[in-house]
Protein backbone atom coordinates (compact mmCIF):
# COMPACT_ATOMS: atom_id res chain seq x y z
CA UNK A 1 0.00 0.00 0.00
CA UNK A 2 1.59 3.23 -1.20
CA UNK A 3 0.55 5.90 1.29
CA UNK A 4 2.38 8.50 -0.78
CA UNK A 5 -0.40 8.09 -3.34
CA UNK A 6 -2.98 10.85 -2.64
CA UNK A 7 -5.97 8.59 -3.30
CA UNK A 8 -4.78 5.74 -1.08
CA UNK A 9 -3.71 8.12 1.69
CA UNK A 10 -7.02 10.02 1.63
CA UNK A 11 -8.91 6.72 1.72
CA UNK A 12 -6.95 5.53 4.75
CA UNK A 13 -7.47 8.84 6.55
CA UNK A 14 -11.23 8.70 5.92
CA UNK A 15 -11.27 5.25 7.51
CA UNK A 16 -10.15 6.85 10.79
CA UNK A 17 -13.33 8.02 12.63
CA UNK A 18 -11.69 11.22 13.86
CA UNK A 19 -14.70 13.23 14.98
CA UNK A 20 -13.48 16.32 16.87
CA UNK A 21 -11.30 16.13 18.94
CA UNK A 22 -10.39 12.52 18.22
CA UNK A 23 -7.26 11.58 16.31
CA UNK A 24 -8.41 7.96 15.78
CA UNK A 25 -5.07 6.96 14.26
CA UNK A 26 -5.04 9.53 11.47
CA UNK A 27 -1.99 11.39 12.77
CA UNK A 28 -0.09 8.11 13.10
CA UNK A 29 -0.74 7.39 9.42
CA UNK A 30 0.43 10.86 8.40
CA UNK A 31 3.49 10.68 10.63
CA UNK A 32 4.51 7.27 9.26
CA UNK A 33 4.10 8.50 5.69
CA UNK A 34 6.06 11.69 6.25
CA UNK A 35 8.95 9.86 7.90
CA UNK A 36 9.40 7.82 4.71
CA UNK A 37 9.86 11.17 2.94
CA UNK A 38 12.57 12.28 5.35
CA UNK A 39 10.48 14.47 7.67
CA UNK A 40 11.22 14.98 11.33
CA UNK A 41 7.93 14.72 13.21
CA UNK A 42 6.92 16.28 16.51
CA UNK A 43 3.71 15.43 18.37
CA UNK A 44 2.26 17.88 20.87
CA UNK A 45 -0.88 17.31 22.95
CA UNK A 46 -2.77 20.11 24.63
CA UNK A 47 -5.52 18.80 26.91
CA UNK A 48 -7.33 16.20 24.79
CA UNK A 49 -6.19 17.55 21.42
CA UNK A 50 -3.38 15.78 19.56
CA UNK A 51 -1.31 17.78 17.06
CA UNK A 52 1.53 17.15 14.63
CA UNK A 53 4.29 19.36 13.25
CA UNK A 54 6.62 17.84 10.69
CA UNK A 55 9.51 19.38 8.73
CA UNK A 56 11.96 18.31 6.07
CA UNK A 57 14.94 20.57 5.46
CA UNK A 58 16.77 22.88 7.84
CA UNK A 59 17.13 26.07 5.84
CA UNK A 60 14.74 28.91 5.12
CA UNK A 61 12.38 29.59 3.53
CA UNK A 62 9.98 27.31 5.33
CA UNK A 63 6.84 26.55 3.29
CA UNK A 64 4.13 25.28 5.66
CA UNK A 65 0.95 23.40 4.85
CA UNK A 66 -1.72 23.61 7.57
CA UNK A 67 -4.74 21.40 7.97
CA UNK A 68 -6.87 19.28 10.25
CA UNK A 69 -7.76 15.61 10.46
CA UNK A 70 -10.80 16.08 12.70
CA UNK A 71 -14.24 15.98 11.11
CA UNK A 72 -17.79 16.95 12.04
CA UNK A 73 -20.21 14.22 13.19
CA UNK A 74 -21.77 12.04 10.51
CA UNK A 75 -25.40 12.70 11.37
CA UNK A 76 -27.72 9.72 10.88
CA UNK A 77 -25.45 7.04 9.47
CA UNK A 78 -28.43 5.24 7.95
CA UNK A 79 -28.85 8.23 5.63
CA UNK A 80 -25.46 7.61 4.03
CA UNK A 81 -25.37 5.59 0.82
CA UNK A 82 -22.01 4.18 1.88
CA UNK A 83 -20.53 3.98 5.41
CA UNK A 84 -19.18 7.43 6.37
CA UNK A 85 -15.87 5.99 7.55
CA UNK A 86 -15.61 3.28 4.90
CA UNK A 87 -13.64 5.23 2.33
CA UNK A 88 -15.47 3.41 -0.46
CA UNK A 89 -14.70 4.23 -4.10
CA UNK A 90 -17.59 3.92 -6.55
CA UNK A 91 -17.38 5.10 -10.16
CA UNK A 92 -14.20 7.06 -9.42
CA UNK A 93 -15.83 8.87 -6.49
CA UNK A 94 -14.36 8.50 -2.99
CA UNK A 95 -17.05 8.67 -0.28
CA UNK A 96 -16.63 9.42 3.40
CA UNK A 97 -16.67 12.03 6.13
CA UNK A 98 -13.69 14.30 5.62
CA UNK A 99 -13.25 13.53 1.93
CA UNK A 100 -13.18 17.25 1.10
CA UNK A 101 -13.00 18.82 4.56
CA UNK A 102 -10.19 18.18 4.68
CA UNK A 103 -8.51 14.80 4.54
CA UNK A 104 -8.46 14.99 0.76
CA UNK A 105 -6.44 18.20 0.96
CA UNK A 106 -3.91 16.54 3.26
CA UNK A 107 -3.66 13.51 0.98
CA UNK A 108 -3.12 15.74 -2.04
CA UNK A 109 -0.42 17.84 -0.38
CA UNK A 110 1.57 14.86 0.89
CA UNK A 111 1.25 13.29 -2.55
CA UNK A 112 2.53 16.55 -4.04
CA UNK A 113 5.50 16.60 -1.66
CA UNK A 114 6.43 13.05 -2.64
CA UNK A 115 6.39 13.94 -6.35
CA UNK A 116 8.25 17.20 -5.80
CA UNK A 117 11.06 15.65 -3.76
CA UNK A 118 11.60 12.94 -6.41
CA UNK A 119 12.07 15.58 -9.13
CA UNK A 120 13.70 18.53 -7.38
CA UNK A 121 16.30 19.43 -4.80
CA UNK A 122 14.79 21.28 -1.86
CA UNK A 123 16.22 24.77 -1.45
CA UNK A 124 14.66 25.40 1.93
CA UNK A 125 12.15 23.51 4.06
CA UNK A 126 8.65 22.08 3.80
CA UNK A 127 6.56 21.65 6.94
CA UNK A 128 3.09 20.49 7.89
CA UNK A 129 1.02 21.69 10.83
CA UNK A 130 -1.87 19.29 11.41
CA UNK A 131 -4.40 19.52 14.24
CA UNK A 132 -7.47 17.64 15.44
CA UNK A 133 -9.69 20.42 16.80
CA UNK A 134 -10.36 22.80 13.88
CA UNK A 135 -14.01 21.73 13.68
CA UNK A 136 -14.40 22.26 17.42
CA UNK A 137 -13.40 25.02 19.85
CA UNK A 138 -10.06 25.54 18.02
CA UNK A 139 -8.32 26.39 21.27
CA UNK A 140 -5.83 23.54 21.76
CA UNK A 141 -4.79 22.95 18.16
CA UNK A 142 -3.25 25.39 15.68
CA UNK A 143 -3.40 28.31 18.11
CA UNK A 144 -1.36 26.48 20.75
CA UNK A 145 0.94 24.91 18.15
CA UNK A 146 1.86 28.29 16.70
CA UNK A 147 2.79 29.51 20.17
CA UNK A 148 4.82 26.34 20.72
CA UNK A 149 6.64 26.75 17.40
CA UNK A 150 7.46 30.37 18.22
CA UNK A 151 8.87 29.34 21.60
CA UNK A 152 11.15 26.88 19.78
CA UNK A 153 12.35 29.52 17.33
CA UNK A 154 10.60 27.81 14.45
CA UNK A 155 9.70 30.34 11.74
CA UNK A 156 7.10 29.88 9.01
CA UNK A 157 7.72 31.98 5.89
CA UNK A 158 4.43 31.26 4.11
CA UNK A 159 1.51 28.97 4.79
CA UNK A 160 -1.09 27.26 2.63
CA UNK A 161 -4.24 26.01 4.38
CA UNK A 162 -5.91 23.14 2.57
CA UNK A 163 -9.53 23.99 3.31
CA UNK A 164 -12.07 23.26 0.53
CA UNK A 165 -12.26 26.72 -1.04
CA UNK A 166 -13.04 25.74 -4.63
CA UNK A 167 -16.48 26.02 -6.19
CA UNK A 168 -17.10 24.80 -9.75
CA UNK A 169 -13.56 23.63 -10.50
CA UNK A 170 -10.61 22.78 -8.30
CA UNK A 171 -8.53 25.91 -7.88
CA UNK A 172 -11.11 28.45 -9.03
CA UNK A 173 -11.22 30.23 -5.64
CA UNK A 174 -8.42 31.18 -3.25
CA UNK A 175 -8.99 32.92 0.07
CA UNK A 176 -6.54 35.54 1.30
CA UNK A 177 -8.55 36.62 4.33
CA UNK A 178 -11.74 35.95 6.22
CA UNK A 179 -14.59 37.59 8.04
CA UNK A 180 -14.75 37.36 11.80
CA UNK A 181 -17.41 35.41 13.66
CA UNK A 182 -19.18 36.18 16.94
CA UNK A 183 -21.88 34.01 18.53
CA UNK A 184 -24.29 35.57 21.00
CA UNK A 185 -26.71 33.95 23.44
CA UNK A 186 -29.36 36.35 24.77
CA UNK A 187 -31.71 35.45 27.63
CA UNK A 188 -34.56 37.86 28.41
CA UNK A 189 -36.14 37.39 31.84
CA UNK A 190 -39.77 38.00 32.78
CA UNK A 191 -42.37 36.83 35.28
CA UNK A 192 -44.46 33.75 34.62
CA UNK A 193 -48.22 34.09 34.83
CA UNK A 194 -51.67 33.38 33.41
CA UNK A 195 -52.44 34.88 30.00
CA UNK A 196 -55.81 36.07 31.35
CA UNK A 197 -54.03 38.24 33.95
CA UNK A 198 -51.13 39.86 32.07
CA UNK A 199 -50.87 42.67 34.66
CA UNK A 200 -49.73 40.06 37.16
CA UNK A 201 -46.96 38.80 34.85
CA UNK A 202 -44.17 40.17 32.71
CA UNK A 203 -43.95 38.64 29.24
CA UNK A 204 -40.31 38.56 28.03
CA UNK A 205 -41.23 37.72 24.43
CA UNK A 206 -42.24 41.19 23.21
CA UNK A 207 -38.97 42.58 24.55
CA UNK A 208 -36.98 39.80 22.89
CA UNK A 209 -38.80 40.37 19.59
CA UNK A 210 -38.21 44.12 19.77
CA UNK A 211 -34.53 43.58 20.48
CA UNK A 212 -34.04 41.15 17.61
CA UNK A 213 -36.05 43.40 15.28
CA UNK A 214 -33.73 46.27 16.10
CA UNK A 215 -30.71 44.18 15.19
CA UNK A 216 -32.26 43.03 11.90
CA UNK A 217 -33.50 46.50 10.93
CA UNK A 218 -30.09 48.14 11.34
CA UNK A 219 -27.41 46.89 8.91
CA UNK A 220 -23.99 46.87 10.51
CA UNK A 221 -22.27 48.35 7.45
CA UNK A 222 -22.28 48.48 3.66
CA UNK A 223 -19.10 46.51 3.19
CA UNK A 224 -15.48 47.65 2.82
CA UNK A 225 -12.44 46.91 0.66
CA UNK A 226 -11.89 43.13 0.42
CA UNK A 227 -15.16 42.36 2.24
CA UNK A 228 -18.89 42.13 1.73
CA UNK A 229 -21.26 43.74 4.27
CA UNK A 230 -21.30 42.23 7.74
CA UNK A 231 -24.41 40.21 8.50
CA UNK A 232 -26.30 39.11 11.59
CA UNK A 233 -28.28 35.87 11.39
CA UNK A 234 -30.73 34.72 14.07
CA UNK A 235 -30.17 30.99 14.50
CA UNK A 236 -32.54 30.08 17.34
CA UNK A 237 -35.46 31.44 19.41
CA UNK A 238 -36.59 29.32 22.34
CA UNK A 239 -39.20 29.59 25.07
CA UNK A 240 -39.79 26.02 26.17
CA UNK A 241 -43.43 26.76 26.90
CA UNK A 242 -45.72 23.77 26.50
CA UNK A 243 -48.85 25.54 27.74
CA UNK A 244 -51.18 27.71 25.66
CA UNK A 245 -52.42 29.80 28.57
CA UNK A 246 -49.18 30.67 30.34
CA UNK A 247 -46.85 33.61 29.93
CA UNK A 248 -43.28 32.21 30.00
CA UNK A 249 -40.71 33.16 32.57
CA UNK A 250 -37.90 33.67 30.10
CA UNK A 251 -37.14 33.64 26.38
CA UNK A 252 -33.80 33.06 24.70
CA UNK A 253 -32.27 33.67 21.30
CA UNK A 254 -29.01 32.84 19.59
CA UNK A 255 -27.50 34.77 16.71
CA UNK A 256 -24.24 34.87 14.80
CA UNK A 257 -22.49 37.87 13.26
CA UNK A 258 -20.03 37.43 10.38
CA UNK A 259 -18.17 40.71 10.29
CA UNK A 260 -15.58 42.52 8.22
CA UNK A 261 -12.61 44.65 9.26
CA UNK A 262 -14.83 47.62 10.12
CA UNK A 263 -15.57 45.82 13.38
CA UNK A 264 -13.93 43.75 16.09
CA UNK A 265 -15.42 41.33 18.57
CA UNK A 266 -15.01 43.98 21.26
CA UNK A 267 -16.80 46.70 19.29
CA UNK A 268 -19.64 44.36 18.36
CA UNK A 269 -20.11 43.22 21.94
CA UNK A 270 -20.45 46.85 22.96
CA UNK A 271 -23.00 47.45 20.18
CA UNK A 272 -25.04 44.40 21.22
CA UNK A 273 -24.95 45.37 24.89
CA UNK A 274 -26.16 48.88 24.12
CA UNK A 275 -29.16 47.71 22.10
CA UNK A 276 -30.08 45.12 24.72
CA UNK A 277 -29.94 47.74 27.46
CA UNK A 278 -32.43 49.86 25.53
CA UNK A 279 -34.87 47.13 24.49
CA UNK A 280 -34.41 43.82 26.33
CA UNK A 281 -35.11 44.84 29.91
CA UNK A 282 -33.83 42.30 32.41
CA UNK A 283 -31.47 40.05 30.47
CA UNK A 284 -28.14 38.23 30.32
CA UNK A 285 -25.69 37.93 27.44
CA UNK A 286 -23.10 35.29 26.66
CA UNK A 287 -20.58 35.67 23.84
CA UNK A 288 -18.52 32.99 22.14
CA UNK A 289 -15.98 33.32 19.37
CA UNK A 290 -12.26 33.69 18.71
CA UNK A 291 -12.32 34.71 15.04
CA UNK A 292 -11.46 38.27 14.05
CA UNK A 293 -11.66 39.52 10.48
CA UNK A 294 -8.32 39.71 8.69
CA UNK A 295 -6.57 40.22 5.37
CA UNK A 296 -3.27 38.42 4.88
CA UNK A 297 -0.26 40.30 3.52
CA UNK A 298 0.34 37.67 0.85
CA UNK A 299 0.50 39.61 -2.43
CA UNK A 300 3.62 38.00 -3.92
CA UNK A 301 2.64 34.55 -2.64
CA UNK A 302 -0.87 34.98 -4.02
CA UNK A 303 0.43 35.93 -7.47
CA UNK A 304 2.68 32.87 -7.58
CA UNK A 305 -0.12 30.53 -6.45
CA UNK A 306 -2.53 31.89 -9.07
CA UNK A 307 0.08 31.35 -11.78
CA UNK A 308 0.60 27.77 -10.60
CA UNK A 309 -3.13 27.02 -10.64
CA UNK A 310 -3.65 28.49 -14.09
CA UNK A 311 -0.68 26.53 -15.43
CA UNK A 312 -2.21 23.25 -14.27
CA UNK A 313 -5.95 23.78 -14.61
CA UNK A 314 -6.29 26.48 -17.31
CA UNK A 315 -9.06 28.23 -15.38
CA UNK A 316 -9.79 31.73 -14.20
CA UNK A 317 -8.90 32.07 -10.53
CA UNK A 318 -10.80 34.33 -8.13
CA UNK A 319 -9.18 35.51 -4.90
CA UNK A 320 -11.56 36.68 -2.17
CA UNK A 321 -12.48 36.54 1.53
CA UNK A 322 -15.72 34.57 1.22
CA UNK A 323 -16.91 31.57 3.20
CA UNK A 324 -16.44 30.58 6.80
CA UNK A 325 -13.56 30.75 9.23
CA UNK A 326 -10.54 28.49 9.40
CA UNK A 327 -7.26 28.23 11.29
CA UNK A 328 -5.86 30.81 8.87
CA UNK A 329 -7.26 33.36 11.32
CA UNK A 330 -4.46 32.40 13.70
CA UNK A 331 -1.70 31.83 11.15
CA UNK A 332 -1.86 35.25 9.45
CA UNK A 333 -0.26 36.81 12.54
CA UNK A 334 2.87 34.74 11.92
CA UNK A 335 3.28 34.70 8.13
CA UNK A 336 1.45 35.29 4.83
CA UNK A 337 -1.31 32.70 4.51
CA UNK A 338 -3.69 31.54 1.77
CA UNK A 339 -6.43 28.93 1.67
CA UNK A 340 -6.77 26.60 -1.30
CA UNK A 341 -8.36 23.18 -1.54
CA UNK A 342 -11.01 20.95 -3.05
CA UNK A 343 -14.52 21.85 -4.16
CA UNK A 344 -16.74 22.47 -1.14
CA UNK A 345 -20.21 21.37 -2.32
CA UNK A 346 -20.36 18.26 -0.10
CA UNK A 347 -18.46 19.51 2.96
CA UNK A 348 -20.26 18.59 6.21
CA UNK A 349 -23.06 16.91 4.22
CA UNK A 350 -24.46 13.39 4.12
CA UNK A 351 -22.50 11.43 1.45
CA UNK A 352 -19.52 13.79 1.53
CA UNK A 353 -17.34 12.78 -1.39
CA UNK A 354 -14.55 13.75 -3.78
CA UNK A 355 -13.85 12.67 -7.32
CA UNK A 356 -10.52 10.96 -7.93
CA UNK A 357 -9.97 13.42 -10.78
CA UNK A 358 -10.29 16.36 -8.36
CA UNK A 359 -7.79 14.77 -5.98
CA UNK A 360 -5.32 14.37 -8.82
CA UNK A 361 -5.84 17.94 -10.03
CA UNK A 362 -5.27 19.36 -6.54
CA UNK A 363 -2.15 17.23 -6.14
CA UNK A 364 -0.77 18.60 -9.40
CA UNK A 365 -1.60 22.17 -8.33
CA UNK A 366 0.11 21.72 -4.97
CA UNK A 367 3.18 20.26 -6.68
CA UNK A 368 3.28 23.20 -9.10
CA UNK A 369 3.04 25.62 -6.17
CA UNK A 370 5.99 23.95 -4.43
CA UNK A 371 8.01 24.06 -7.66
CA UNK A 372 7.18 27.74 -8.22
CA UNK A 373 7.91 28.71 -4.65
CA UNK A 374 11.30 27.08 -4.39
CA UNK A 375 12.41 28.21 -7.83
CA UNK A 376 11.93 31.89 -6.89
Amino acid sequence: MDLQDPIILTQRLIQCPSVTPLNAGALEIIETTLKTLGFNCYRQQFDEVDNLYARVGEQSPNFCFAGHIDVVPTGTQASWTYPPFGGKIVNDILYGRGAVDMKGGIGAFIGAIARFLKKSSLNGSISLLITSDEEGPAINGTLKMLEWLESKGEKLDVCLVGEPTSDQQVGDIIKYGSRGSLNTFLKVRGTQGHVAYPALADNPLPRLIETLSTFVASPLDQGCPHFQPSNLEITSIDVGNQATNMIPQEATARFNIRFNTLHTSISLKSHIQEICQHHAGSHTLDFQGNAEAFVSSADAFLTMVIQAIEAVAAIKVTANTSGGTSDARFIYKYCPVLELGLRNQTAHKINECVSLADLETLTQIYEKILTGYFEV
